[in-house]
């Protein structure tokens, strides 16, 4: 982390019981506006991504399976719209404070192939599903039920495993590019991360909430170990 957070204990409350030792974070946490501000402004991104890269599919069928995906984006983007509205917040001046991060990770991370789209589909999204859900388990739970609505469409992606595996078993030359790619992808992940994380306060004492820096350290441990996982599916490690 870049940035040093204001004490945890003024966000979060006694909570109600949960079934874990985790705090609960308040409702009214500002934080919880800047979390559904930056996830808004990633669906949006991510639909323009995903129509994008579509045009590189070899077949239609390709094609349609990245358009249902950018499709679950917008669907995803109005939940979260919903969800400011609720609490009185308006999304676009809200998100657009997290384009520079968002933007800046996907100029960094542009496919150069299709197989390239694939694995930054499966790998890259997968990487912020896994940010987003460990701040979800310290939430009030109306605020988790709304981040894990937004995260659990993760059936659209599994058509690149296929995909992908039947190209780096045909090609030990295609399965190093990917390898090398999908560790690419997880380093911009990470720094990306950290960089919206000391530009928002908010957003670092939601963080805190669940533990403090010892929890953040664990975090990225996870977050290697999951990448490693979703390799291993892809064929690539």
């Amino acid at each position: 982390m870049t940035s040093t957070p204001r004490a945890a204990a003024t966000s979060a409350s006694a909570g109600e019981p949960n079934g874990s030792d985790s705090p609960r974070v308040s409702l009214e946490h500002s934080g919880i506006n800047e979390l559904f501000a930056l996830l808004a402004y990633g669906e949006v991104a991510a639909f323009y991504r995903l129509t994008e890269e579509a045009r590189m599919a070899p077949n239609l069928s390709g094609r349609i399976n990245m358009a249902s995906m950018a499709a679950a984006e917008m669907n995803h983007y109005e939940v979260l719209r919903d969800a400011l509205e609720r609490r009185g917040v308006d999304v676009v001046p809200a998100m657009t404070k997290y384009a520079s991060a968002l933007e800046n990770y996907h100029r960094l991370t542009t496919p150069s192939t299709w197989l390239e789209a694939l694995v930054k589909t499966y790998v890259g999204d997968a990487l912020a599903a896994d940010f987003y859900l460990e701040i979800a388990d310290v939430m009030p739970d109306e605020v988790a039920d709304v981040v894990r609505a937004v995260l659990s469409e993760t059936g659209h992606s599994q058509f690149v495993v296929a995909e992908v595996r039947a190209a780096v078993t045909a090609s030990d030359r295609q399965r190093h590019r990917l390898a090398l790619w999908s560790r690419r992808l997880l380093g911009e992940a990470i720094t990306q991360a950290q960089f919206v994380m000391a530009d928002h306060d908010e957003l670092v004492d939601l963080v805190m909430a669940g533990g403090g820096l010892s929890q953040m350290t664990g975090f990225f441990d996870r977050l290697q170990h999951t990448h490693s996982t979703r390799m291993q599916e892809l064929g690539l490690a």
